[in-house]
């Protein structure tokens, strides 16, 4: 950009131009103020589009209308709301820079990739006030630095590669190959007993289980969504435990958990799902061992100056935590057995009810997005109805100014 959005405490003066940068390039108008002038409300941004002071290349423009990279933005002084702006910015102690640092294991231009240790949540909620999210302003240098974003989660007790997108455009990219699963995530798990089958596919639907405030999955065969993770057996410990590789081939809350136990071989350590036959006894460690082993996922490729430049294959694989390889190593399993290759090449074929649920969704961000438009349609509709019952009025009270009134009486 050329011109630093103004920050909420201190109200643009002048009218201000911005170069729309890569990252913001194919975005609506309105979320580009969003994403860039968060102080600024929609309500501002279409009042602004109405009355042609928000300007594109010198043209008029909609809340609605995609942008360029490299179109200039024109924005008029003022709009700032009060209750609107950024979030104040978490000051961290030099122990939470280093721990932050401290995880990453590798860095590109659009992305940091951490290793996440077992009970350090992704985000922050109602009782979590240490998260990852919460650590990303160590990654920030300076304030023309953007802040990092999270673009997937793992659970608060599962540990590994956990991808974090520079930019918001990196995020954007990322997010949707996420979404639409051409992201391949292989996970390592101890779970209790041996599989009959030593290779195979649960496709088991998943829903909130009534009761527990959303915090707990089940197996829901009529309302659930559709769910499917593969699995390998590669190595086992007598009847005791197995060491299975898990590649979820859709993405829903505790996929692998509820899988896992659904068919009686509960993840070791997962006393949510598995009850107490999730614990073995001896030295093996009762934390949960669920670690996202390896993430092959295609990288942003850009070549505009300045933007996250990349391409090509991001292939990331995460060590093991320390009580994860001492169950390894206790149980008698050989790391070197496996590099964690995933059990598909590409992203797997949608079957019709899955290609009807995301059409359902879709459709429902489609109306999301839809909504501001509508709302600015409506408004400008009545405005104009207002304006021509106005004007009728005006001619039918100058109407027949100047002439004799007609003699109505009977002759």
């Amino acid at each position: 950009m050329t011109d630093k959005p103004a920050p909420p405490s201190a109200p643009a003066a002048q009218v201000r131009q911005f170069t729309v940068t890569q990252d913001d390039d194919g975005i609506r108008l309105d979320r580009w103020f969003k994403r860039n002038l968060p102080q600024i409300g929609f309500a501002t941004v279409s009042r602004w589009a109405r009355t042609g002071q928000v300007r594109v290349d010198g043209k008029r423009a909609k809340p609605e209308d995609r942008l360029e990279a490299g179109q200039t933005l024109r924005v008029p002084p003022g709009g700032e709301a009060k209750h609107k702006g950024p979030k104040p910015k978490r000051e961290l102690t030099e122990e939470d820079i280093a721990e932050a640092r401290a995880m990453v294991i590798r860095e590109t231009p659009s992305a940091i990739v951490l290793n996440k240790p077992p009970g350090l949540a992704t985000q922050g909620g109602s009782k979590t006030t240490k998260h990852v999210d919460g650590l990303l302003d160590a990654f920030v240098e300076d304030e023309d630095t953007p802040r990092p974003r999270l673009v997937h989660r793992l659970d608060k007790d599962t540990s590994g590669v956990l991808l974090i997108a520079r930019t918001p455009g990196s995020a954007a990219s990322y997010s949707r190959r996420f979404s639409g699963r051409s992201a391949r995530k292989v996970y390592w798990a101890l779970i209790v007993g041996i599989p009959d089958v030593r290779e195979g596919t649960i496709d088991a639907p998943l829903a909130k289980q009534p009761g527990t405030g959303g915090e707990k999955m089940h197996v829901d065969e009529e309302n659930g969504q559709i769910a499917k993770t593969r699995y390998r057996v590669i190595e086992r410990a007598g009847t005791r435990a197995a060491w299975v590789e898990l590649e979820p081939l859709t993405g829903r809350t505790h996929q692998l958990r509820v899988h896992m136990a659904a068919i009686g071989h509960p993840i070791v350590g997962d006393g949510k799902y598995g009850g107490q036959d999730a614990f073995l006894t001896g030295a093996i460690s009762r934390k949960m061992h669920l670690h996202a082993r390896r993430l092959i996922i295609s990288q942003p490729n850009n070549d505009a100056p300045g933007a996250a430049t990349g391409g090509g294959k991001l292939d990331v694989t995460a060590d093991l935590p320390d009580h994860f390889a001492a169950s390894m190593e206790a149980l008698g399993f050989d790391e070197n057995l496996s590099d964690a290759s995933p059990i598909r090449d590409e992203a797997p074929e949608r079957t019709p009810a899955e290609k009807k649920q995301a059409a359902r969704r879709h459709a429902k961000q489609y109306r999301k997005d839809r909504r501001g438009e509508r709302k600015t349609r409506t408004i400008s509709a009545e405005t104009t109805k207002k304006k021509a019952k106005a004007k009728a009025a005006a001619r039918n009270k100058t109407k027949g100014k100047g002439k004799p009134r007609p003699d109505r009486r009977k002759k």
